[in-house]
C-alpha cells in the first residue's frame, strides 16, 4: 500500500533566516510564527490572509496564547507578555538570562496549560541547552545536557510528552503523572538517525498520531502511535523547522521554514526558503489549551 502523500504550498512568503514556533491564536483566529535569527514576530489573519509582523528587541522562538487573549514570548533571555494589536512587551520573567551562550528553542503548551520549553547554544554547543516547564508562573527546569531540543508534544489525553535532541535523530517518548509532570526517564520511540534529514518541530493531530519536521529532507512525516512513518507532506523547499494546525476547524497544517546554512546556489534553487507552508491532509489537528499562569 503506497504512503498517504500531500504537497504543502506557499502560505506567506516571510523569506524568515529561521522560521520557527508556528502557533495558531485560536481567539483572534491568526496564525503566529517567529523568525528566530532576524527577532520577528509574524502573523497571518487566515480569514482574510492579512499579514503582519512585529519587530523585536532580542531573539524570540515563540508567542504562546494566554487565557486573557494576549501572548507570551519565549525569548533568549526572558520570558514577556505582550498584547498582540498594541504591540506592547512586558517581561514577565528571565530566562537563562545569566547565560550568555544560549537562546530559547522550541515550546508547546501541554495538556494541562503549562508550557513547556528549551533552550540550546546560540553556536549549537554541544550539551548547552535545557528543558523546562512553566506551571502556573513557575519555571522548572526538567532536564538538561542537551544540544538542540526540539519536537515538543503530547499525547491527547496528556499520558505522554514527545520531545527530541536533534543531533541524536531519536524521539523520545515521556510518561507523565496526572499533573502533567514526567515520571521516570523517557525512552526512545523513533530511530531517524538512519534516514535523511534531522527531527525537528512536531505537532499531534485530533487521533493522536505525530507530525515531524525532517529538517533537511523537505517533508514532514506523520507517525502512527509506534512511531512508524503513516504519511508525509512534500515540501518544495529543504528546511522545514515545525507544524502547526490552524484555522477554524483546524483542517490546515502550517509548517515554518528556514534559509539559516543554505549556500547561495542553494536559495538560488529554493527562492521560498524560509516562507510558511499550508497542506490540507483531510485530518484535523487536536485543540490546544491556553497558557495559564496561575
Amino acid at each position: 500500500m503506497s504512503l498517504p502523500t500531500w504537497t504543502a504550498s506557499l502560505a506567506v512568503d516571510s523569506r524568515c533566516e529561521l522560521g520557527e514556533g508556528p502557533q495558531w491564536h485560536a481567539a483572534s483566529q491568526r496564525l503566529y510564527w517567529c523568525d528566530i535569527l532576524d527577532a520577528r514576530l509574524h502573523w497571518l489573519e487566515v480569514a482574510s490572509d492579512a499579514t503582519g509582523h512585529h519587530e523585536l528587541d532580542h531573539m524570540v522562538s515563540l508567542a504562546a496564547p494566554l487565557e486573557d487573549g494576549g501572548l507570551l514570548l519565549v525569548g533568549e533571555d526572558r520570558l514577556s507578555r505582550v498584547d498582540p494589536h498594541s504591540g506592547t512587551v512586558e517581561t514577565f520573567c528571565d530566562f537563562e538570562a545569566d547565560n550568555p551562550l544560549t537562546r530559547s528553542n522550541d515550546g508547546r503548551v501541554d495538556r494541562h496549560g503549562s508550557l513547556w520549553l528549551s533552550t540550546m547554544g546560540k553556536a549549537v554547543e554541544p550539551g548547552a541547552g535545557s528543558l523546562y516547564r512553566l506551571h502556573r508562573g513557575e519555571l522548572v527546569k526538567l532536564r538538561s545536557g542537551l544540544t538542540i531540543p526540539n519536537a515538543l508534544c503530547f499525547s491527547p489525553g496528556g499520558e505522554f510528552a514527545w520531545f527530541t535532541d536533534t543531533p541524536t535523530g531519536v524521539v523520545m517518548r515521556w510518561a507523565l503523572d496526572h499533573q502533567g509532570w514526567p515520571v521516570g526517564d523517557p525512552a526512545p520511540w523513533a530511530d531517524f538517525s538512519a534516514l535523511e534529514g534531522n527531527p525537528d518541530g512536531a505537532v499531534v493531530d485530533s487521533e493522536g498520531h505525530l507530525w515531524l519536521a525532517l529538517w533537511g529532507a523537505g517533508r514532514v512525516v506523520r507517525l502512527d502511535h509506534d512511531g512508524r512513518i503513516v504519511g508525509e507532506v512534500c515540501l518544495p523547499v529543504s528546511q522545514p523547522s515545525c507544524p502547526a494546525f490552524g484555522g477554524n476547524g483546524l483542517e490546515r497544517l502550517y509548517i515554518t521554514t528556514a534559509r539559516e546554512g543554505l549556500p547561495a546556489d542553494q536559495v538560488a534553487r529554493e527562492p521560498r526558503a524560509g516562507g510558511l507552508f499550508m497542506a490540507t491532509p483531510g485530518i484535523r489537528g487536536l485543540a490546544e489549551p491556553p497558557l495559564r499562569l496561575t
